[in-house]
């Protein structure tokens, strides 16, 4: 289901059920910043039981038109390139089919027959041979770094080197090639432009403060660099949001790159697949869970939800909200006011009393939230 609002309610779901494959997510919330693949990933993530909150943070935009990359294949037919680094499979194809438009196609193929073509992934790769075309070199982790390794280790000083932007400029790479005595020329083949309703994205960077999702997907690094803008102000609790609780996880290196200055925990997959990084998301989320015996139950808190011996239970998120809170001290009497702060701003004692009563009817389970007369709630140890 896509938009998949916190709060919705979920049938309980049995031990047997929750231990197959396809509830491997169920109780967590995670949002998809992707546009042209959304989707698909949207897919895999519900096709493992996760709720999904979709927010592109960019759309790419094909500049067919520009007199920017049309100057830069001129500049790659006047002085042919010794490399050509083709960094993703759609700008490949929209650069041959500029050239074709500007009448350019055949002195432009014959070019990067010529050229040593490097192609940082397999839809890079898959492009250029659908073109008639032979790469001569991937990196295996289809990270930049590599890549400039490799070209410096073959010698590149006074070679020049053809590159593909990634939606925007690199200018990191750029300049190792440069430094290495390479003379770059840069094909701008697309750019990232902001969604054409940037309000699903405000409104995931809200969630994300607010600690109710549990995971946020990255596919590009430009996308990582919107989001922080989206954050405005509130950029600093945004990443204090990715710093403690709230999993990013990035398709590649090269993705995670913007939250490693960050200092963020950053989760990628050994490959730059969707279906690695949902992998990764099975694999990391489960982790982070806490796990509580209360009473002679068992008791696990999942995103929007808990499991209750094996059984995993929906809760809204003021209930959900409690819960964590008291689990965060397990014995430790919290007052309500200690208990309002974890609720949405504006809410006020009473519901604190609404939001326990709905945690215990819930959980189903006597005895597992107490109440301490005049004191405050506790789970007891």
């Amino acid at each position: 289901m896509i938009d998949r609002t916190p709060g919705a309610r979920r049938a309980v779901l049995t031990a047997a059920a929750l231990a197959e494959p396809a509830a491997s997510l169920s109780g967590y919330t995670v949002g998809v910043t992707a546009d042209r693949r959304k989707d698909e990933l949207s897919t895999l993530l519900e096709a493992r039981g996760a709720r999904v909150v979709v927010a592109p943070a960019l759309r790419i935009v094909p500049i067919s038109d520009d007199a920017e990359l049309r100057a830069a294949t001129r500049a790659c037919l006047d002085s042919p390139p010794d490399i050509v680094l083709v960094n993703t499979g759609i700008g490949m194809r929209g650069w041959l089919e500029a050239a074709e438009g500007w009448g350019l196609a055949e002195p432009l193929h014959a070019v990067l027959s010529g050229a040593y073509l490097v192609a940082r992934g397999p839809k890079a790769k898959a492009a250029v041979r659908s073109a008639g075309l032979r790469d001569d070199w991937s990196p295996d982790g289809e990270g930049y770094e590599e890549v400039v390794e490799h070209l410096t280790a073959r010698g590149i000083d006074g070679r020049t080197v053809a590159m593909q932007l990634h939606g925007e400029s690199q200018p990191e790479y750029t300049e190792a090639l440069v430094s290495a005595g390479a003379h770059v020329i840069e094909l701008p083949v697309y750019r990232w432009a902001p969604p054409t309703d940037p309000a699903p994205l405000h409104r995931l960077v809200d969630l994300i403060i607010a600690r109710l999702v549990d995971a946020v997907t990255f596919t590009s690094a430009a996308a990582v660099q919107a989001v922080l803008r989206a954050a405005g102000t509130g950029a600093d609790a945004l990443l204090d949001a990715l710093r403690d609780d709230v999993l990013a996880a990035c398709v590649g290196p090269v993705t995670s790159a913007p939250l490693r200055r960050h200092g963020i925990p950053v989760a990628v997959p050994g490959r730059a697949r969707l279906n690695s990084l949902v992998r990764t998301i099975v694999d990391e989320l489960p982790k982070r869970a806490v796990t509580l015996q209360v009473s002679g139950h068992s008791l696990t808190l999942r995103g929007h939800a808990a499991i209750v011996d094996g059984e995993l239970r929906p809760l809204a998120p003021a209930p959900m909200a409690v819960l964590r809170a008291l689990a965060g001290s397990p014995g430790r009497v919290l007052s309500r006011a200690a208990l309002l702060q974890a609720l949405p701003r504006g809410a006020d004692e009473h519901a604190v009393e609404m939001a326990v009563a709905r945690l215990r009817a819930g959980l189903a389970l006597p005895g597992v939230v107490q109440t301490v007369v005049k004191r405050g709630y506790r789970i007891p140890t």
